[in-house]
């Protein structure tokens, strides 16, 4: 005769594998944070349609005129106009997917689309972080080493630190991305976010998830990294533009680098805010509005830093305009 606990025994393996196998059932998320608009969802679907339609819009321009304009053609133009073009599709990677939830009845993201959100969103930020190191070495050549700037700076090694800033952002996200993609989801399918995230979407796995902490530290060392070598060159910076005697020359020393270094705080605070917090947590309000920050107000303020602080930007755009004003009165 077989003992009972034998039969006990094998009777709870089964019902674990069963529900292992319904647990792995769950092929799409829902975004919760948009379930509790319901008919307010337009009040927010047109200004935020407005900020996508000027972050496109302003990014674009400032490409084309340091594409089009030969006076820009310098190094530091050249990163301004590469991430002017990441921040484009930086923004298309959530905010469509926002709009879309906020006017339609589906509210959900399939597996596979969460996943390339995810891979995306988190590649083309850390390209620009590694563009905006990149500028802040430009500039720290420009103003503490002049005279070989012209040498070191080329237009080559500007290829390369670019292509260098892609191959890094689209290869350190790749492991995760596959890892999580091998994970089994079940029970809830909602995501407390407005945006396919790490933590979020981990948060809802029925496995073991714990190495994500290595994962996450060396996202965090990248981050870090880039941190500080735009900081110590800065710090670099601001010591040789002090000891510069007049102050109409420190004045346009420090003009030059001005938007770079606005551009950093704001997307290295909001970076850190996001992503560096450790083992403090936010409520669901306080996690939205750092999200909102991260992913729409500082791609907001990019191109308005980049074109009302920039004197140069500003002229071009203005000839660029008064260019196609003639053309169009000639033609006619």
């Amino acid at each position: 005769m077989i003992p009972a606990e034998v039969y006990s025994d094998a009777y709870s393996q089964i019902t674990q594998f069963m529900a292992s196998e319904n647990q792995t059932m769950v092929t799409e998320f829902l975004f919760s944070m948009f379930l509790n608009l319901h008919e307010s969802g337009l009040l927010f679907f047109i200004p935020l349609l407005l900020i996508y339609g000027f972050i496109i819009t302003g990014n674009l321009v400032i490409f084309i005129v340091i594409q089009v304009d030969t006076a820009l053609h310098t190094p530091m133009y050249f990163f301004i106009s590469v991430l002017s073009f990441l921040e484009i599709w930086y923004t298309t990677t959530t905010i469509p997917k926002m709009l879309c939830s906020l006017v339609s009845e589906q509210k959900t993201i399939s597996l596979a689309g969460c996943l390339m959100q995810m891979y995306f969103f988190h590649s083309l930020g850390i390209t620009e972080g590694c563009v905006l190191t990149a500028m802040a070495i430009d500039r720290y050549i420009a103003i503490c080493n002049p005279l070989r700037y012209p040498t070191i700076m080329t237009s080559d090694l500007c290829i390369q630190l670019t292509a260098g800033s892609c191959l890094c952002g689209f290869l350190l996200v790749l492991p995760e991305i596959a890892w999580i993609a091998t994970l089994p989801f079940c029970g809830s399918n909602e995501i407390h976010q407005i945006f396919c995230d790490f933590t979020p979407v981990l948060s809802l796995a029925c496995t073991d998830t714990s190495l994500v902490v290595i994962v996450d530290a060396i996202h965090a060392v990248e981050i870090l990294s880039s941190f500080l070598v735009i900081a110590l060159s800065y710090v670099r910076i601001i010591m040789v533009i002090l000891r510069i005697p007049s102050a109409e020359g420190r004045h346009k020393a420090f003009s030059t680098c001005a938007s770079h270094l606005a551009v950093f705080l704001l997307f290295f605070g909001s970076v850190a805010v996001m992503y560096l917090r450790f083992s403090a947590t936010y409520s669901v309000f306080w996690d939205t509005v750092v999200a909102v920050t991260f992913v729409i107000l500082a791609p907001f303020l990019n191109p308005i830093i980049y074109s009302l602080r920039n004197k140069d930007i500003k002229i071009a755009i203005q000839r660029l305009f008064c260019c196609q004003k003639r053309a169009g009165r000639i033609g006619s």
